[in-house]
């Protein structure tokens, strides 16, 4: 048997799910793992403006925060379905998403595109509880991620420039739950520290697919390695100023001052940490490359106790 029929033979196994698959009925386990409970992580972002506010605690601000973080969680996980019914095709080609439970033949295209509209309509019905602004906030976010995953995601810079603004809006939306102010700095920090994350994500995929890139997602074969190291350069370094500018300038509590200063070392730890991974192309899932790695967790660990002791302390003890 020649290499080309290999390779032919190979190229149409990858283009379709495995027959074995295909027979199977999908579980509840099968529908769980295609919501991607691990994303949900990202959505701790609704929790930093009443957090940085020192009103997390508030019995009166703490369930709407919960509520605004199930109702992201909720949206979020349906724009996953839809996503993942759309690239069902690019993600067989892929020797990680190819095992996803729409690309593997677990769950039908169809069914997964239900599912994902069934719970959007879950997400904007909870979020109508917490008022007109949350509301229009998850809408934008919601059509936002619909048009990156039908057009912008194969444009270059609007797809990385997209999914950043996604976590702004999760931060944005987190004060709107609450009705609590932003701080410009605040804001900043969530921005460019998306599109840092972002961007590594972009990165290691170009790296792990390799020559392969343009059949997984086009867009991919329009961005070099140099290009991405400049993105994370320039975001990163725009998230740590505006970061020390919020901590020695921005925050109004002269008496937790000292330890929100004090946090601007684990945070800055953090970023660099980040980006030595992210550079060996292991920022691929960032949602697993924190969880996973040791220093990353002590050094964030650090950055909250910090965070904690500055923003709290002072209104519990003084």
């Amino acid at each position: 048997m020649t290499k080309a029929t290999n390779a032919k033979q190979s190229q149409q196994y990858t283009n379709r799910a495995p027959r074995h698959a295909l027979r199977k009925r999908p579980t509840a386990r099968n529908y769980i793992r295609l919501a991607r409970p691990k994303q949900w992580l990202k959505n701790v972002l609704v929790l930093a403006a009443p957090a940085a506010a020192g009103k997390l605690t508030d019995i009166h601000v703490l369930p709407q925060t919960i509520e605004a973080f199930i109702t992201f969680c909720l949206g979020a996980s349906g724009l996953y379905m839809i996503n993942d019914s759309r690239d069902a095709k690019s993600d067989r080609l892929h020797p990680k998403k190819r095992y996803r439970p729409i690309a593997a033949g677990e769950i039908s295209e169809r069914a997964g595109v239900v599912f994902g509209i069934a719970l959007l309509g879950v997400s904007i019905a909870i979020s109508l509880l917490l008022g007109k602004e949350f509301l229009f906030a998850i809408l934008v976010y919601i059509s936002s991620t619909i048009a990156y995953t039908f057009w912008f995601k194969h444009e270059p810079v609007f797809d990385i420039s997209i999914v950043a603004f996604g976590f702004l809006l999760r931060a944005i939306a987190g004060g709107l739950a609450t009705n609590l102010p932003l701080s410009v700095w605040f804001l900043t920090v969530a921005a460019f520290g998306s599109l840092f994350m972002v961007s590594g994500k972009r990165y290691a995929e170009v790296v792990e697919t390799g020559e392969d890139a343009s059949s997984h997602r086009p867009v991919l074969s329009l961005y070099s390695p140099a290009f991405l190291n400049y993105v994370r350069a320039l975001s990163s370094g725009v998230a740590i100023a505006a970061y020390g500018l919020w901590a020695f300038e921005g925050f109004s509590d002269p008496k937790g001052q000292f330890f929100i200063q004090i946090s601007t070392i684990p945070f800055v730890i953090g970023i660099l940490l980040y980006a030595l991974k992210a550079d060996q192309g292991l920022a691929g899932s960032p949602e697993d490359l924190v969880l996973g790695d040791k220093k990353l967790i002590a050094t964030g660990l650090l950055w909250a106790l910090a965070i904690g002791i500055g923003i709290y302390y002072p209104r519990f003890f003084h």
